[in-house]
């Protein structure tokens, strides 16, 4: 589609016969602006075709498109969505769930047409969503993870509101190069805002780095509104797509802020349950804030494994403090 939406509209006749006596209303050209950050019909379409050349990855699992919200206003509710090129205008059905599928059109892929939203479009954070029969609800499948990220970036749904970095786009936006790299840093977002996450395979478990948690814990007011993470901060995680020691079928178990304690979290002392007893004990910690009041601490100790090039290794001490500035719980990513 040449950078511009044509809808055309057919004036109504408002009441009375002489309006109903009154020639065709003329048709009227409305020429838009394509959204820089709409979806491209195209490139949603090569997603698709990318979940199934590494269908492998995930070979009982389905796909679906995802519309997240991007801002504190937006509302998904009702969202209408359609495929616009030149000389067509397609609905797209929305499950109660805010997911969707596309049908394949020759004449959206001929005319480059956008994947248009009734909600402004910067509103709204997209991914794909690739899930496996039988995984828990409180887990994600790696598999399925690291053929979202293939399906995702080659469908461009990740948007970055600085336009000033727009020129940079093609430049971190390759799937192959952004989900097989450490430095990838592709969000996946939870149910409802994490704790903690763990990776386990078969007999193996490790606790998930609280650095690859909360969009890196790096995120600041400045830089938040730059990251699709916006409002979903509390529920956004990177997982280790790149580390092939970790199998298809590992399970990311996720632990929701909101979940009563479990035998993996571990007691906080009376004489350390509020914010300022902690801080005055173990000192200054690293500290993600939420909109919803909750905050999440880490302190980091010597681990008893060595990284692979015999460089210390260190684990994370986390604890979860509610509005009240008093831990709800916490838990050493290795036991002591």
């Amino acid at each position: 589609m040449r950078n511009r939406v044509h809808v055309w509209l057919l004036a109504a006749a408002l009441a009375g016969a002489a309006h109903a006596q009154q020639a065709e209303p003329p048709r009227v050209t409305v020429t838009a602006t394509r959204d820089p950050v709409d979806k491209s019909y195209r490139k949603m379409i090569a997603g698709m075709q990318r979940f199934d050349r590494d269908h492998a990855l995930a070979p009982q699992a389905t796909l679906r498109f995802e519309l997240l919200p991007r801002l504190p206003t937006t509302r998904l509710d009702g969202i209408a969505l359609r495929v616009v090129g030149d000389t067509l205008s397609l609905p797209v059905a929305v499950a109660p769930g805010h997911t969707f599928t596309l049908p394949l059109n020759d004449q959206a892929l001929k005319e480059d047409a956008a994947l248009i939203a009734s909600s402004k479009t910067s509103k709204l954070t997209w991914r794909a969503q690739v899930r496996s029969p039988g995984v828990p609800a409180n887990m994600r499948r790696l598999g399925d993870l690291r053929l979202e990220c293939l399906v995702g970036m080659q469908a461009g749904l990740v948007s970055n509101n600085a336009r000033m970095f727009a020129w940079l786009g093609e430049l971190f936006a390759d799937p192959d190069r952004v989900c097989s790299s450490p430095q990838g840093n592709y969000l996946f977002f939870s149910e409802r805002p994490l704790f903690a996450v763990t990776l386990r395979d078969g007999a193996r478990s490790e606790a998930l780095p609280f650095d690859m948690l909360f969009a890196g814990g790096t995120q600041t007011p400045a830089t938040l509104p730059f990251c699709d993470c916006q409002v979903l901060l509390d529920r956004s995680f990177y997982a280790p797509l790149w580390d092939r020691n970790w199998s298809d079928d590992t399970l990311l178990e996720l632990s929701y802020q909101d979940d009563p304690p479990v035998a993996a979290d571990i007691a906080v002392a009376d004489d350390h349950r509020s914010v300022r007893q902690m801080q005055a004990a173990l000192g200054e910690a690293t500290v993600v804030r939420f909109d919803s009041g909750y905050q999440e601490w880490r302190y980091r100790y010597p681990s008893l494994r060595r990284a692979a090039d015999g460089q210390p290794h260190y684990a994370d001490f986390v604890i979860l403090f509610g509005p009240d500035g008093m831990a709800r719980k916490a838990r050493l990513g290795e036991r002591l």
